[in-house]
């Protein structure tokens, strides 16, 4: 425990007990000295008088070294749940010795009938005592008015939207903005206030003009903005989808692809790496990030992390945005650029993380393509699940990329499909030469690093305006 500082030392009031719950102490560096106090008492003779003489007591300290760490148990015990059963008679009988094996049993020990006993892992994620605020209704700026909900159990927003200021449009409305918001011109208006700024502005307006249809992440990748004033600047420029083929990817002003056929190689896949026993690989095979896990859930054991620093409106006016340090390791035109494979799949390379959202014009392979533009000139109706494309087109490229995808893991590691017989091979191998080894593949997982508070995946975007 002491060697990992970002875990707690743990305290067993019954060590014997597998199913007791610890106490757990928090660490905290100190400046302290451990002394060793020694008490020596002499005792006097007692004289011929009755009188009481008071033995003389002496202490010796001595310095043994300094405390540069200190656990504190600041939090309480735990529930405990004991292995108990109850009675029909309301006795208590305890099955520890029905449920731990602690030797080698026999067939017998597994087959008994016993009642049901799954202890919790854990009662409460909070080990300290907190108030409770019970908060009333959540009162609203003027004007606001609850969004638009689908369906009986979709729970609405419980709060009003931030200031961001973006448009959302889903894909039944029938008109589109032509023009931002007044309040967001003012706020981009605020923080544009060096020739940086304005440059970034104008690079994005040139790539809107370029490409009507963009991800977020496509942006990042193209030009160097602060993660804070891109929240300010895209509202600006372009409103956003909420549904629909084109769903979590910003549109020019004045733009409708539901209109314009040729507007389908900007819809959005939503691609997930396949990965278990019948693909032949594991997720713990395959070189490739996850970008949350289930199980990453902040336990008392563990300590929480502190959360990135937020920057003000004054701290972008003052070019933090641009400027930054001058020890960082990137340049300023770079610093806050993604990488390419965060919105392009490339023949032969792995993407950063195991579900992706890539635009159809993105997808930088031949074959893909051919299934894209399989019914080039004759669009007859944009859907909502296909958009101009053909019925299925985005589940024939899914499958298509994941058998790219397993061809590439075949090749870095032959020896999980070893056992693979060759008819299998036959069917699902395909005509492409891998361009990158795994070593290749593993140092660029390392360089790859999101800007602060992206968590690449464009669906969650919405979260930093709604």
């Amino acid at each position: 425990i002491y060697a990992d500082p970002a875990k707690r030392l743990e305290l067993y009031f019954r060590p014997k007990d597998p199913y007791c719950h610890p106490v757990c102490a928090n660490r905290f560096p100190t400046s302290t000295m451990l002394l060793r106090v020694r008490r020596r008492t002499k005792k006097k003779q007692l004289l011929d008088t009755e009188e009481q003489i008071q033995p003389e007591v002496q202490f010796e300290m001595e310095i043994l070294g300094i405390v540069t760490t200190v656990y504190k148990f600041q939090g309480m015990s735990d529930f405990q749940y004991l292995a108990m059963h109850s009675g029909p008679d309301g006795k208590q009988t305890s099955m520890y010795d029905k449920v731990l094996m602690l030797k080698p049993e026999k067939e017998e020990f597994f087959n008994r009938d016993l009642p049901l006993y799954i202890p919790p892992p854990i009662f409460s994620r909070l080990d300290t005592p907190i108030d409770y605020f019970y908060r009333p209704d959540i009162q609203h700026r003027e004007g606001y008015n609850n969004p638009q909900v689908s369906g009986e159990n979709l729970i609405g927003l419980s709060r009003a939207r931030r200031p961001h200021n973006a448009i959302f449009v889903n894909f039944d409305d029938e008109e589109i903005p032509t023009k931002p918001l007044d309040a967001a011109v003012q706020n981009w208006k605020k923080v544009c206030t060096n020739p940086v700024d304005k440059k970034v502005e104008e690079e994005l307006r040139k790539l809107f003009e370029v490409r009507p249809v963009w991800s977020r992440n496509a942006v990042k990748a193209n030009i160097s903005v602060h993660p804070d004033k891109l929240k300010l600047l895209l509202p600006y420029l372009a409103y956003y989808m909420l549904t629909g083929p084109w769903r979590s990817l910003w549109v020019r002003f004045g733009y409708d692809p539901r209109k314009h056929p040729e507007a389908k190689i900007y819809q959005v896949l939503d691609f997930r790496i396949r990965c278990g026993m019948k693909y032949g690989y594991a997720a713990t095979d395959m070189p490739v990030k996850a970008k949350r896990s289930t199980y990453n859930y902040s336990l008392p054991i563990t300590v929480k992390k502190q959360g990135s620093h937020t920057v003000s409106v004054h701290g972008l006016k003052q070019g933090l945005g641009t400027a930054g340090t001058s020890g960082a390791k990137k340049s300023p035109s770079s610093r806050y650029k993604l990488k390419e494979s965060v919105y392009i799949f490339r023949e032969g390379a792995l993407p950063p993380y195991r579900q992706m959202f890539y635009q159809l014009c993105d997808l930088n392979v031949e074959s893909l393509q051919k299934i894209i533009h399989r019914n080039d000139g004759t669009e007859s109706e944009c859907t909502e699940r296909d958009g101009w494309c053909l019925a299925k087109t985005s589940d024939d490229l899914r499958d298509s990329m994941s058998l790219m995808i397993k061809q590439i893991i075949r090749s870095t590691r032959p020896a999980l499909f070893s056992n693979t017989t060759s008819s299998e091979d036959g069917k699902e191998q395909l005509a492409y030469e891998s361009g990158e080894d795994e070593d290749d593949e593993e140092e660029e997982e390392e360089d790859f690093k999101p800007s602060d508070g992206s968590e690449n995946e464009m669906e969650t975007e919405i979260l930093d305006y709604v």
